[in-house]
């Protein structure tokens, strides 16, 4: 347990072994300490002008492509930065877009997918780290180490092997080839883990005492107790999967089971590279999921505050 001490310490009088956080609220009457910018004015229109920024850095680049979407491929083309085309706005990137492409298919095909890989893998990670947290069994620091090891390991490695091991198991072409790979999260089996070692084992007891078994354990007290952290990595499996396009795009070919990203990267290679119809299909892709921020944005910036799962 990491300590301090409440003034320098004098030669030969022992370091003082209190919490941190109780040296804290002694040093500031009681309360606990939090680091702030301060409650007058000039903090505060600091602070006011940093977000105003960032929000301007994040908003012109998903403006210009909005904008973009819109123009004709010649406006779209033309050098310089003028946010209104000459040619005025129209919707010729999104009729092409749409008549050319599965839409439908491919949207649904999203949905199964990410679905399927938010439930397996929030399933496997949440045992997994039980077992890591509550289970003492011999080589259970070896294998949390070799677990902790393979989040360093770049995706990009793995995507021969894994292409390899499909097409040994004939599974190239399926939704098995595309969901199977995606369920490994080993980041999220440590972010459980730590999770878990912080609930009391005086409730475990307490349940084992009354006759509830491990599953029974597990089951009834600590995945209720865990519906943040359980919803805050679904939250983010779910993104992660929706997005990615290196996996889907190298383990099916068949277009009845391309997903949207992938979907929308064959239409635009079939009229060759526009800028209009990138922006397009770029805007098209987005907007599920920014239908889900708007409806459980509550949720997802609790979690991202509560859990530090924002650089995942």
């Amino acid at each position: 347990m990491t300590t301090e001490t409440l003034s320098p310490r004098t030669p030969g009088k022992p370091r003082s072994t209190m919490p941190r956080e109780v040296v804290r609220r002694r040093r500031y009457g009681g309360h606990a300490w939090h680091p702030t910018l301060g409650t007058g004015p000039l903090p505060r229109v600091l602070t006011l002008l940093a977000l105003a920024l960032m929000t301007v850095i994040w908003l012109v680049p998903f403006g210009w492509g909005v904008d973009t979407s819109f123009k004709t491929e010649v406006d779209a083309s033309a050098s310089g930065a003028d946010w209104i085309p000459k040619a005025g706005f129209t919707l010729d990137a999104y009729r092409t877009i749409l008549g050319q492409g599965n839409l439908p298919v491919w949207a649904v095909n999203s949905v199964v997918i990410a679905v399927c890989v938010t439930a397996i893998t929030v399933t496997i990670s949440a045992m997994a780290a039980y077992a890591f947290s509550r289970t003492l069994f011999r080589g259970r620091r070896v294998l949390f180490a070799v677990t902790i090891a393979s989040i360093m390991v770049p995706p990009q490695i793995l995507i021969v092997p894994l292409f390899r091991q499909m097409l040994a198991m004939n599974l190239v072409d399926t939704y098995a080839a595309v969901i199977l790979p995606q369920v490994v999260a080993p980041a999220m089996v440590f972010i459980l883990k730590k999770f878990f070692d912080g609930i009391p084992r005086e409730l475990e007891e307490a349940a084992r005492i009354d006759g509830a078994g491990s599953f029974r354990v597990f089951w009834s007290v600590v995945l209720p107790l865990s519906r943040p952290i359980l919803a805050a990595v679904a939250i983010f499996v779910f993104i992660n999967t929706w997005n990615n396009f290196l996996w889907p795009f190298i383990s099916t070919s068949d277009p009845q089971l391309m997903t949207l990203p992938v979907g929308l990267s064959t239409v635009k290679d079939s009229t060759g590279l526009r800028n209009a119809q990138e922006s397009a299909a770029s805007i098209l892709g987005s907007i599920p999921l920014l239908i889900v921020f708007m409806l459980f944005q509550r949720q997802i910036v609790r979690s991202v505050a509560t859990t530090g799962l924002g650089g995942q």
